[in-house]
């Protein structure tokens, strides 16, 4: 049962703060969500299984408990379909009659200088190591990479990988037992050829070589560039190196420097997740939540899930959980970084459904030491104290569990540098929206974009008073405008504002604040020429119903600032504050209305006309009125 807790407690603890540093300080836990590793095969579930079930037994998703283990392997390896991991690496094992190992190095020094499969093929890594066999014979054990070994990590091809078919097994046995001979040396015997998959492949088959104390031979074009200051670069070069040692560890690190240039094409069956919470929690309560978490998340998923730490309260509880990633309906699941995100939400909702005040906060926004790259680990391994000073800070946070303290001066001092930038974005708008030589689109769509900055800004200030995550406050569209304009107004109000925008970026002298300026202008640059394009299009479609008779060129328009200025249509601007202009104007028009049909040409006679049909009287034009101060437009 939940724990009983006031129900204006539990209102507080489902809405426990947003997921920010202040809440963390205040005492509010964050949980983790991760994937550890994904799987493929029967036999990668089962080394999950097993050490899901090292200190309690795991149940599944009908809520069993799993106490036959091989039963359950026999499930999962029916629901993969009997599928095997990539086939990386190829084991061939012999009986020879007593050699020396350095005639077996010969032989196969030679052999890799031709090639194994194919003559040419000359930088395929591979290992042996020789012990003692039976009936007095030496044993030969060998590795061969028969993937593509990429050049550098950048390299995605696959053209050097040999195909793992009984035929190719069969022509490089033949090829080894040929170079083999060629140094005297004769085979008596051969295990069946084995696979690995994958760099763990890989160094797992190095490691069986060593076993018994044998020296095991790696050759190799693959090695680690060392960049002073910088971690090291993985690269297949031309020249062989070759190493020969009976050290474990040793073997693991070589092992891992040719793993990272294999490409491999490890199957995804299956998803090894973890669920933590923090040590000071109810472990009973998180543990349901993590149960109905995992019910709602993953239904028609085939998984299981055991507890550890349950009842070490030193230690964080958490949930392992292995999830099949293609479900009963055959729809395959591929995690990104977007359902991690969701995973954790829904999994801290539910644990505030049991009444534990716990956040859904992303590792950045936790108090607690920085999160530290692969690379930064190596380079601090093999630098040390000589590494790069930051490097060499977040490992010794990370190590000694120190929280970074927030630097409130530059928090500070960017959000004074934020508020600046949206001045002076709303400032430009506003001199836009009040310049009327400008044209009218572009005025009202600047009026509209100030206006609503301004109640946007207002909006987010508010959430953040009120104590609500600003980035979960759903937006609101402010004055956007639907009205059909032609595309001759459209490039207009583009270039007024792209000019505007250039000229005001030029002036500004702090080059922070003039870089966050040019990205906001960006930005509503996007908008305008979206909203913008939209409006065009509408013009077009209205044009093509034949509902708009008129060109979509000449399309006129009103709007709060005015009808639409002059010059977005290419008329000839035939206004003036001259009032002798007017007046000679308004009695040429006159004249040429009052002259009999018969004088006029025949292009003003066919204009009259149509005039006359649309107009059922005629309207002179007069001077206009004379008032106290001069007319204006």
């Amino acid at each position: 049962m939940a724990s009983i807790t006031k129900p204006g407690i539990l209102s507080v603890l489902r809405n426990a703060g947003p997921g920010t540093a202040f809440s963390r300080a205040s005492g509010n836990n964050a949980v983790v969500v991760k994937v550890l590793s994904y799987g493929a095969g029967a036999a990668s579930a089962r080394n999950v299984l097993a050490y899901q079930s090292k200190e309690e037994k795991a149940h599944d998703q009908d809520g069993r408990e799993v106490t036959d283990l091989n039963a359950a392997v026999g499930l999962w390896e029916r629901e993969f379909g009997n599928r095997q991991g990539s086939k990386d690496v190829l084991r061939l094992a012999y009986e020879l009659e007593p050699a020396d190992r350095e005639q077996v190095a010969r032989a196969l020094s030679a052999l890799a200088s031709e090639g194994f499969r194919d003559v040419g093929d000359t930088d395929r890594t591979y290992a042996f190591s020789v012990s003692e066999g039976a009936k007095g014979h030496s044993r030969l054990n060998l590795a061969l990479v028969i993937a593509h070994e990429k050049k550098d990590r950048s390299d995605r091809g696959s053209q050097n990988r040999i195909a793992a078919e009984i035929d190719d097994v069969h022509w490089i046995d033949a090829r080894v037992d040929r170079a083999l001979r060629a140094q005297g040396i004769t085979p008596v015997s051969r295990y069946p050829g084995e696979f690995s998959s994958g760099p763990k492949g890989f160094t797992a088959a190095l490691h069986a070589m060593q076993r018994g104390g044998a020296e095991v031979t790696l050759s190799t074009t693959t090695h680690v560039e060392e960049r002073p200051g910088k971690s090291g670069r993985y690269l297949h070069g031309t020249e062989r190196r070759e190493t020969s040692t009976a050290d474990h560890k040793q073997l693991t690190v070589e092992g891992k420097i040719v793993g990272a240039l294999m490409q491999t094409r490890q199957p995804r069956d299956f998803m090894h997740l973890l669920l933590s919470g923090p040590a000071n929690v109810d472990r009973d309560q998180l543990i349901h939540a993590g149960r109905d978490f995992l019910r709602e998340q993953f239904a028609g998923h085939r998984y299981a899930y055991a507890v550890h730490n349950r009842n070490d309260l030193d230690k964080h509880p958490h949930l392992h959980v292995i999830v099949a990633l293609r479900n009963s309906s055959g729809k395959m699941l591929n995690p990104n970084i977007r359902d991690f995100t969701e995973w954790r939400v829904r999994f801290a909702d539910k644990a505030r459904e049991r009444g534990i005040p716990i956040d859904r906060q992303k590792r950045l926004e936790r108090a607690g030491p920085p999160p530290v790259k692969r690379w930064e680990w190596e380079m601090f391994r093999r630098m040390g104290a000589t590494a790069p000073s930051n490097v060499v800070n977040k490992v010794l946070t990370k190590v000694r569990d120190t929280p970074t303290a927030p630097r409130l001066a530059e928090a500070r001092q960017r959000l004074e540098q934020s508020r600046r930038s949206v001045g002076l974005v709303l400032k430009m708008l506003d001199g836009i929206a009040k310049d009327r030589s400008a044209p009218s689109t572009a005025r009202e769509l600047s009026q509209d974009l100030a206006i609503g900055l301004q109640r946007e800004h207002r909006r987010l200030e508010t959430a953040v008073h009120a104590g609500r995550d600003p980035t979960s406050e759903k937006g609101e569209e402010h004055m956007l405008r639907s009205t059909p304009i032609s595309a001759a107004q459209a490039k207009a109000a583009k270039e007024t504002l792209a000019n505007t925008a250039v000229n005001l970026a030029t002036k500004i002298t702090n080059p922070s604040d003039r870089l966050i300026f040019e990205q906001a202008t960006k930005v509503i640059g996007k908008v305008v020429g979206l909203q913008l394009d939209a409006r065009v299009a509408k013009n077009r479609e209205r044009a093509e119903d034949g509902k708009d008779k008129r060109g979509s060129d000449s399309l006129e328009t009103k709007s709060a600032t005015g009808r639409d200025h002059v010059a977005e249509h290419g008329i000839v601007n035939k206004s003036s504050n001259d009032r002798s202009v007017d007046l000679s104007r308004a009695a040429r028009s006159n004249v040429d209305r009052d002259q009999p049909e018969r004088d006029r040409p025949d292009r003003q006679r066919e204009k009259g006309q149509q005039r006359g049909r649309e107009i059922t009287k005629s309207i002179k034009l007069r001077p206009p009125q004379v008032k106290d101060r001069d007319r204006t437009r």
